[in-house]
């Protein structure tokens, strides 16, 4: 019975419950979805956390709370996340030359850093790893087998070897000999081949980016003259590559290094920053004055644009100082004044027309979103939640200094895959010379292929937050205002989206007061609400209420302007198309953005659609694995590199996966994104696996698709709990 379990805990069935011991059920930190990855900053406006490590340890016994006992932020320190988390890159131990790998004529010669021995490259080089396909995923140890014969399936690859060619035959050339293909000399020797590895990379593409250098290469592999084995090409897939598997938004060389000497050309921001300039020196020229107050200036012309006349440091006080009018010539001839609402209480911004007719509008209404997450919202995260039904998604949160600072990192976080409908990037920063640039040079070097921008005023992690950026601003509506006129102006036709939480504090909700300026008057096109304050963090239920107000305020706002709605989102605690559903129904919203519960069930978005709940076998779920495993190996690379990178996030993956309680097991239904999970085993051996919070079982998982992991490497969960065996599992 599930009254024998403590509150706010899963409604295991009995038969399946290990414990109902309360100490054994760990609560994750859940900041660590919308959080940093625990990197050094790379923002130099926000400071490391590791420079403050030590001032949260508690160190020396006794803490700084009455009594000698531990305060809550030395109790946070001692269970929350690790620190300072590292993953370093793992390479072969003898390298190869890049170019001299894919058939190339390396330009550098024999001045080349890296080696152009083939052979010795092929000798020392690890053996092939093989995915397993879906049919040979079982619910028992060792949960993928390899069939004993070769398959005959007409979709699998020949066997594979080296003295033949899957795509073109050429038995008249003599094969490489056998120890090119050999294991280190450490390692056992390699179970005998009994089917057709598949290449991911050349699978989608036609054509392997990383040639000799593939942990697949067996798949692609002919012999030239010479015996050694050369990857081979598809001109076929290379052909429907370019439209159906190529990733867009890479950014040149060039482009960065412009940016880095901030050479990079960026006229419109450049004025904008100007025009506030002088608005700012007038404004403090006149508050030095006793004079009456300024006359009410005449309405704008066609040609110009009113922008706010508070100092950039007045980050929403009371200054009620008129707007000014500066003339525009770049900005459109087509410009929608919004009226001033003369009830309105804030006094701290002038209203500003931005709506151009030529802006993009977003008919999203009924559309499924994934919401923008650091470190484990990644291309290949997104391309699966795509394949399960997910219609919007957004990228990783980017610094938008570190943008304009030429951050090869930073511009990664734009790539986008052909299978994303409708994509946005994100950016966060806290001020108008950061943000309006920045988005400007994200519409020059990706315009094309980004639907939106999205401007982060929710993330709570202090990092942030003590930098005035995320969930700061929403305490400094005059400096939003004039980040998302700029950022409006710099974009052109792509529109700009706003995500928020409710408050800063908990108690004092500000949202609904916010949100209907950032609708009609900053010319936000989408809104998207997650209902917690940034004190709150995940520690208290999202409050649907208050979402359904804030959406009866734009609302009602938009009506008396007779404007056009924007898509308004909701979000907070959705884990099942039953939660999905009655929250759309019974608050107004257009639709929900999906974050956690995406993290724990990637599938949700075929509940939402397909209006059910599903419970999902094991099988399926480790599929799913498969899958990741695929899309990640597809974007880092195939080579030693890319399969460890792939790993480290497909380990990141399980450190929420795990969290799922299959519905099978569950006494009542839906099951609730908040309950603590007992420990429980599953209905088989791999739903128990499964269901691990130990991080080397997650490794485990990853070794059935990726091959063994190298003896150095080691993969660190951000959540201390899962770094050692889980007593939830026995």
């Amino acid at each position: 019975m599930s009254s024998i379990l403590p509150p706010n805990t899963a409604p295991v069935k009995p038969e399946f419950l290990l414990s109902i011991n309360p100490a054994s059920i760990s609560a994750p930190d859940d900041d660590a979805a919308e959080g940093s990855s625990n990197h050094p900053s790379r923002d130099p406006n926000i400071a490391s956390s590791d420079s403050r490590g030590d001032s949260r340890s508690g160190r020396g016994g006794r803490g700084r709370g009455r009594g000698g006992k531990q305060s809550k932020e030395e109790k946070k320190a001692a269970r929350g996340s690790n620190k300072g988390r590292r993953f370093g890159k793992v390479r072969d131990e003898v390298d190869l030359c890049r170019r001299i790998a894919v058939g190339e004529v390396c330009e550098h010669g024999d001045e080349c850093r890296q080696p152009h021995d083939v052979a010795v490259y092929l000798a020392a080089k690890l053996s092939d790893i093989r995915i397993p396909r879906t049919s040979e995923i079982s619910d028992f140890a060792p949960f993928v087998a390899v069939p004993a014969t070769v398959a005959q399936d007409v979709e699998m690859a020949e066997p594979i070897s080296l003295e033949t060619s899957t795509e073109v035959p050429q038995p008249e050339i003599a094969a490489p000999q056998v120890e090119v293909a050999a294991p280190q000399p450490e390692e056992p020797a390699p179970a005998p081949r009994v089917q057709a590895t598949i290449c991911p990379d050349y699978e989608e593409r036609g054509q392997c980016r990383f040639g000799l250098k593939c942990r697949f290469l067996s798949a692609h592999c002919t012999p030239g003259p010479d015996g050694t084995p050369i990857s081979s090409r598809d001109e076929a897939k290379i052909a429907n590559s370019a439209v159906s598997a190529k990733e867009v938004n890479y950014v040149t060389a060039e482009s960065l290094r412009l940016l880095r000497t901030r050479k990079y050309p960026l006229p419109i921001s450049s004025a904008y920053l100007k025009e506030l300039e002088v608005i700012n020196a007038n404004h403090d020229a006149n508050q030095g004055k006793a004079s009456a107050p300024a006359p009410i200036p005449e309405p704008p012309t066609d040609n110009a644009v009113v922008v706010m006349a508070e100092p950039e440091q007045d980050d929403g006080g009371e200054s009620g100082s008129a707007p000014q009018v500066l003339a525009e010539p770049q900005q459109p001839e087509n410009l929608t004044v919004i009226p001033t609402n003369g009830d309105s209480a804030e006094k701290d911004t002038p209203d500003v027309p931005v709506r151009f007719e030529e802006k993009k509008r977003l008919d999203w209404k009924g559309k499924t979103y994934l919401a923008p997450l650091t470190t484990v919202g990644n291309l290949p995260f997104r391309r699966l939640c795509v394949s399960y039904g997910a219609d919007i998604t957004c990228g990783e949160m980017g610094l938008a200094t570190s943008f304009l600072q030429g951050s090869k990192e930073e511009w990664s976080l734009v790539r986008r895959h052909p299978s994303e409908k409708i994509f946005g990037a994100q950016i966060c920063g806290n001020k108008p010379s950061s943000l309006v640039p920045a988005a400007e040079a994200i519409a020059r070097e990706a315009g094309g292929n980004i639907d939106f921008v999205d401007v982060n005023c929710g993330c709570p992690i202090d990092l942030v937050f003590n930098s005035g950026s995320g969930s700061a601003l929403l305490d400094s509506p005059g400096k939003l205002g004039k980040i998302l006129t700029g950022m409006s102006k710099a974009l052109g036709e792509i529109p700009v989206t706003v995500k928020l939480r409710t408050g800063i504090k908990e108690g004092k909700n500000t949202a609904h007061k916010l949100m209907p300026r950032l609708a009609t008057e900053f010319g936000a096109s989408c809104l998207t609400l997650h209902g917690r304050t940034r004190q709150q963090r995940y520690t208290k239920l999202a409050d649907w209420d208050y979402i359904k107000e804030c959406v009866s305020a734009v609302r009602a706002r938009e009506t008396d302007f007779d404007l056009p709605p924007v898509p308004i989102f909701g979000g907070g605690d959705c884990f099942s198309s039953q939660d999905y559903w009655e929250r759309v129904e019974g608050t107004g919203v257009d639709g929900i953005m999906v974050g956690r519960g995406a993290l724990i069930k990637p599938w949700i978005f075929t509940e939402i659609k397909e209006r059910r709940e599903w419970d999902i076998s094991a099988t399926e779920r480790l599929d799913l694995v498969r899958q990741y495993a695929e899309y990640g190996i597809s974007h880092f690379g195939t080579d030693t590199a890319g399969i460890q990178t792939a790993r480290r996030y497909l380990c990141e993956a399980l450190s929420f996966q795990y969290r799922y309680v299959p519905i099978g097991l569950l006494e009542r239904l839906p099951g609730k994104l908040n309950d603590r999970a007992p420990s429980f085993k599953g209905r088989n051996e791999l739903e128990t696996l499964l269901a691990s919070g130990d991080s080397r079982d997650w490794v485990k998982i990853s070794e059935m698709f990726l091959g063994p992991a190298p003896e150095m490497w080691s993969f660190t969960p951000k959540h201390k709990s899962n770094a050692y065996e889980s007593q939830n599992q026995g």
